[in-house]
């Protein structure tokens, strides 16, 4: 069982080899020899499911497995409860989108803090997912993984420790661990192997060894600002000094025979940069 390895939604080079439509990701994807593809809702779920069953089968006649992010206005700790309602409404929609598309991991971000506690913004959205896993239990939808994603602002809900509670709620949460986050919200200081090896035990030593052998990933290069944290996405070639680098990160999870998902957010180079951390990962087989 081996990593994964995709781009988040269409990079730039979709568009420009030619390709239109969404059931043509898989034959892009094979050119580039990635096997993975994260379905992007940010904007709402705006997919059919005729449409998300199309373009299921045409990534599965492919090979490539399918995950989705779910809307970025999903707010688990607002302290409106009507935006907390609607928040298990799109993480439902998001589940059936994905269930129709033959996928069964859906990307959550984990909320904010507002006005509140860090501690108090945790026990609302903690609540909130109880609330969207017994939603998902009743609508036949409990084998949909909700992946709460670590954030990359300040003031966002979703530090390490904060992910690694919501995915206490239920064995069936997988924790969504962006590097290029976790670096942002920390100014840099995932820099050696050390750095990420302290990652992956935090997993393991919170959530167990099943869940960090497939855990879900975000990974792209990421801006950020001494004051709020992350700035803006950047590709692996115009990093502008900023990381964090990915080749110890791909060592550690060759070495220790991990099977994670690794979806790559690099700006406009997703897919290249995605192939990027493949084929080195890939190539420590080699080195072995």
């Amino acid at each position: 069982m081996n990593a994964r390895f995709g781009p988040a939604g269409a990079a730039e080079s979709f568009k420009a080899m030619g390709y239109k439509k969404s059931t043509q990701m898989g034959e892009y994807l094979n050119k580039f020899g990635l096997d993975h593809f994260e379905y992007q809702c940010g904007q709402g779920v705006r997919v059919s499911e005729t449409a998300a069953r199309d373009i299921g089968k045409a990534l599965s006649d492919c090979g490539i497995t399918v995950s989705l992010h779910a809307p970025y206005f999903i707010s688990l700790s607002s302290v409106e409860e009507e935006k907390r309602d609607n928040s298990i409404n799109y993480i439902l929609e998001s589940a059936r989108a994905v269930n129709a598309m033959g996928g069964d991991r859906i990307v959550i971000h984990s909320g904010s803090c507002s006005k509140m506690t860090r501690e108090e913004a945790l026990a609302l959205a903690i609540a909130t997912m109880k609330k969207a896993k017994a939603a998902l239990d009743a609508e036949g939808l409990g084998h949909i993984h909700c992946c709460p994603e670590t954030m990359g602002k300040i003031n966002q809900l979703g530090d390490l420790h904060e992910v690694m509670e919501l995915c206490k709620i239920d064995d069936s949460f997988i924790p969504c661990i962006d590097f290029g986050h976790l670096n942002a919200r920390t100014f840099g200081a995932i820099k050696t192997k050390e750095d990420y090896e302290n990652i992956l035990d935090t997993i393991e030593n919170e959530l167990g060894s099943d869940r960090l052998k497939v855990f879900h990933s975000h990974f792209s290069k990421i801006e950020y600002t001494e004051k709020g944290g992350e700035k803006r996405h950047l590709t692996f070639e115009h990093n502008e000094g900023f990381g964090p680098d990915y080749e110890p990160l791909m060592e550690l999870i060759y070495k220790k025979n991990l099977a994670p998902v690794f979806v790559c957010e690099s700006a406009g180079t997703q897919t290249e940069d995605a192939k990027t951390m493949r084929d080195y990962y890939y190539g420590q087989a080699l080195k072995a």
